[in-house]
């Protein structure tokens, strides 16, 4: 009989160590899986000498672990998605935990996620639950991810858990990816638009200027200001230092940066985030956003067993809006309170009176999770009806302000011309 030395995981994914005699490796696995054990690791003792006075073998020298690669920035939400997925499937199909993060760590390709992997699989064989190696990596698990997975452990139910934040998880992309996808036309069509502006004012505006100029003709107010509004662009104003395309180009990134550095404080954040819900169309679809990524987050939490103060606070966090961060304070205030979940929030009136009657359904029939989660459903829906009624209102919007500037431009340069014609007409008559 030979001596293994084992590591395993119990029921509870706590990993173990010991020894066990089996005269194979095959049978000293079968020997910790009786005793309730999932082995991870199983190799045989090799210090003592062997019987028979033969010398032991050497020990073989321990593998290196390879080094973490270089890595910038924040894990994706598309690969976090992945893991969240794959992790749920593995642990779904019963293999240990450790060996399902091994597995995926195996996987990935050299960057954040990978060494955030590595060092989650050393602590977890190091005796951390999943839940602790998770939250010691900010950059790739939020506090959502985290308390969602604690209670899947305390639970004994991390399968399930798992597959339902990957669930989470994706719907809250797919959302991401249909406004985003639904603003790349505009976006196209008005910096098309803004370039060939630009072209004209600085190429064939002075062309017509020289024209002008040559015949003597006297100009309306409207070429006189168009005319001016190329020289600036072209740069041929008296004393101009710098050209004015300049700032056409630079605009768009200037009030990105103004607007992030804006919302970096408490006052303009609150400033912004209420003047973007009372924006027209836009502000709507900012709402009905908000409470289906709220209800949806605060669904799954209580559904996975997080405590519902704990749960309130957690999605008052990651709501995304100042405005439903204070209401949601205020529900926590009146739960703590021992008051009703529905009442601060039909005060604040930020929601809708459906999802303000719907939750308090679903608090009179102990039905919470389940009352929130088909709130985000319905209002998953209404987003998508919102982004195709903004995505067919701006086409048309488009082409009107389009034309109307083309337009504009058009007549500036006829009215002119007009006059010349009619000199010359008058000059032939004499």
């Amino acid at each position: 009989m030979a001596t293994f030395a084992y590591e395993a995981l119990n029921a509870v994914g706590k990993p173990q160590k010991g020894t066990i005699e089996a005269s194979t490796s095959e049978e000293a696995i079968q020997k910790i899986k009786g005793q309730g054990y999932f082995p991870t690791s199983v190799r045989e003792q090799r210090g003592a000498a062997k019987k028979g006075g033969e010398p032991a073998a050497p020990a073989a020298a321990p593998k290196k672990k390879p080094g973490k690669s270089l890595a910038l920035g924040g894990v994706s939400k598309k690969v976090l998605t992945a893991f969240t997925r794959q992790l749920s499937t593995l642990q779904d199909a019963g293999l240990p935990l450790l060996r399902s993060l091994q597995i995926l760590e195996q996987q990935q390709r050299p960057g954040l996620m990978k060494n955030v992997l590595t060092g989650v699989c050393e602590e977890v064989e190091g005796g951390s639950s999943l839940s602790e190696a998770f939250g010691k990596y900010p950059k790739a698990f939020d506090r959502l991810y985290v308390k969602m997975v604690a209670a899947g452990e305390v639970g004994g139910v991390l399968d399930i858990i798992l597959q339902r934040l990957a669930e989470f998880m994706e719907k809250a992309e797919r959302l991401k990816r249909k406004i985003r996808g639904a603003m790349v036309y505009p976006t196209v069509v008005i910096s098309i638009a803004m370039i060939i502006l630009t072209l004209i004012m600085v190429f064939i505006i002075p062309k017509f200027e020289e024209i002008f100029r040559d015949f003597g003709v006297q100009l309306p107010l409207l070429t006189v200001a168009l005319i001016n509004t190329s020289r600036w662009v072209a740069g041929t104003q008296p004393d101009q230092q710098i050209h004015g395309w300049v700032f056409v180009v630079a605009a768009p990134f200037a009030l990105y940066f103004f607007w992030k550095l804006l919302r970096k404080s408490g006052p303009g954040r609150a400033a912004t985030d209420t003047m973007l819900l009372w924006t027209p169309i836009v502000g709507k679809l900012i709402r009905k956003t908000t409470i289906a990524r709220f209800t949806r987050t605060l669904g799954t939490l209580i559904s996975a067993g997080v405590p519902i103060l704990e749960a309130i606070t957690i999605t008052k966090e990651t709501s995304g809006n100042y405005v439903y961060e204070k209401a949601l304070g205020k529900v926590h205030d009146s739960i703590r309170e021992g008051e009703t979940f529905a009442g601060p929030l039909r005060e604040s009136k930020t929601c809708d009176a459906i999802v303000v009657n719907m939750i308090d359904v679903g608090e009179e029939t102990g039905e919470l999770d389940a009352m929130l989660m088909k709130i985000a459903d319905n209002y998953d829906e209404e987003v998508d009806v919102a982004v195709a009624s903004l995505v067919s209102l701006l086409e048309p919007l488009m082409v009107v302000v389009l034309g109307g500037i083309v337009g504009t431009i058009v007549v500036s340069m006829f009215l002119p011309l007009v006059s010349m014609i009619n000199s010359l007409q008058g000059g032939g008559a004499i």
